[in-house]
């Protein structure tokens, strides 16, 4: 028995209904590479392989990418936003106050929203977005040096 094919990037934009451009094919796969990158380092990664983008035609794409689902933005509070390709598990981000690293927390209990609320005002819930917030070791070690 063989394992199911995994689609290409191409299939997945054309999956969501999105154009296949090269430049869009090369921005999920940075986004997909890195880890929480914000705009200028997905736009560096795009040049590296597409070579020239505008800064505008960056921002343009990680919208449609995000509406389609296929790339997750987040905000953590105090810093511009960060994109990733980790999408539709509801997972959540521990980020440290020194150096801003971010890093992937898998869902504090059970399935999505794997929090409960206290009130849901009617609400239905389907998603937590926890952050998380402190030292990593790096920054640890080098504090208590």
């Amino acid at each position: 028995m063989t394992a199911p094919r995994t689609p290409t990037t191409a299939e997945e934009l054309r999956g969501a209904g999105l154009r296949v451009t090269a430049a869009r094919v090369a921005l999920l796969e940075t986004v997909r590479h890195g880890d929480h990158l914000g705009v200028e380092a997905i736009a560096s990664g795009v040049r590296d392989r597409v070579g020239h983008i505008s800064l505008q035609a960056v921002y343009e794409a990680l919208h449609a990418l995000t509406a389609a689902g296929l790339v997750r933005r987040i905000e953590p509070a105090g810093s511009a936003a960060r994109f990733e390709g980790r999408v539709g598990d509801n997972h959540h981000h521990i980020v440290c106050r020194s150096c801003g690293l971010v890093t992937d927390i898998d869902c504090a209990v059970g399935e999505a929203p794997c929090l409960t609320a206290s009130d849901d005002h009617g609400f239905s819930i389907d998603e937590a977005e926890v952050i998380y917030w402190g030292q990593c070791p790096g920054c640890s070690t080098a504090r208590s040096s």
